[in-house]
């Protein structure tokens, strides 16, 4: 009785830690509202942005959608990172691991060249790429002979990355280089710069759709961790649910990275931080994870535009705060599930 009374006291807290957690990345998303160079660099509190039409169109027209982008961003690069790591029995896998970002940077890159850059030939050309290099990745898979499934999915995502990561190598050598090699170069190093209503709502519904199935289905992830045979022992298909959650999850990633470009870690440090400390139970880090990573990227971002005269790219920032993040979780003592 007492051991039961103690874990429902442990999911109220957990619950209440979430609850309360949801709070940072909307009040922070608000103050970043009045970050920017306009009237002057850093903060600014307009008073008179009801009467101010420049300061006006700035908060709604480009401030907004660009914090908004960020958060949906930084969410869907999270769950997408924790599914895989999930999957994969694998907390050093991230959305890239399958060649899906290096598929998708070819197919961005491939538009760039060939003059067709609006939104949604990148978009659909990005998202095309990032499939076929989990379609390759799956297949490859099932032709090695080496190792278990899982060992082959590594095997065949290395393989898979190292070809798109040459295919994209010889694009930018043949882009030309005053124009289509610096917009490739700037799009790898990621950025929100370009965000407008418009992007947002092109990748809304698919993005919340892929976030909504991964959530939905969480409590498979912990039950396909286990491994085929006990996961498939209790009622769960493994083969089936796992290709489902890998093609969600790459979709949205996809979609993602055909906006912002090129952004690391995020998928890879905050299911780490999530686990510290709420566990590994899917029903409280997966949440936790996402939310970390809307503030992650937010944070980033904000700090990205507004340090230096020039923008910082969001990916610069993004690998360093993750490496260092990486690096102190590391060197810490194991606390996962203490909240």
């Amino acid at each position: 009785m007492t051991d039961s009374h103690g874990y429902e006291q442990q999911i109220k807290r957990r619950r209440g830690a979430l609850a309360t957690m949801v709070v940072a990345p909307l009040l922070f998303a608000f103050i970043s509202l009045f970050f920017g160079r306009y009237p002057k660099a850093g903060f600014t509190l307009p008073l008179d942005w009801q009467t101010n039409v420049m300061m006006r169109k700035i908060i709604l027209n480009v401030r907004l959608p660009r914090i908004a982008l960020a958060l949906l961003a930084g969410s869907m690069l999270s769950a997408s990172g924790y599914a895989f790591q999930m999957l994969f029995s694998n907390p050093l896998v991230e959305p890239g691991f399958l060649g899906v970002s290096q598929g998708s940077a070819f197919g961005a890159a491939l538009m760039i060249v060939l003059g067709a850059s609006s939104t949604l030939s990148v978009q659909l050309s990005a998202t095309f790429f990032g499939l076929l290099a989990l379609a390759a990745s799956y297949f490859l898979a099932r032709r090695f002979r080496f190792g278990g499934w899982l060992l082959r999915l590594v095997l065949s995502g290395i393989a898979v990355s190292a070809i798109f990561s040459s295919a994209l190598a010889v694009v930018k050598l043949v882009a030309e280089p005053t124009k289509d090699l610096q917009d490739i170069t700037f799009w790898m190093m990621g950025g929100l710069w370009n965000a407008s209503w418009g992007q947002l709502f092109s990748i809304l519904p698919v993005v919340l759709l892929s976030q909504v199935v991964i959530i939905s289905q969480r409590w498979k992830l912990n039950l396909l961790s286990l491994g085929e045979k006990t996961s498939f022992s209790i009622g769960v298909n493994p083969k089936r649910d796992r290709t489902l959650l890998l093609v969600v999850a790459t979709v949205g990633t996809t979609l993602v990275i055909s906006i912002t470009g090129l952004i690391g870690w995020v998928g890879l440090i905050t299911p780490h931080i999530a686990r510290k400390l709420f566990g590994s139970e899917s029903s409280f880090s997966l949440p936790a994870s996402m939310i970390f990573g809307s503030f992650f990227l937010l944070f980033s971002d904000t700090l990205g535009r507004t340090l230096l005269p020039t923008e910082i790219p969001i990916g610069l920032l993004t690998s360093l705060f993750g490496a260092i993040a990486f690096i102190i979780i590391l060197s810490l003592r194991n606390q996962e599930g203490k909240v």
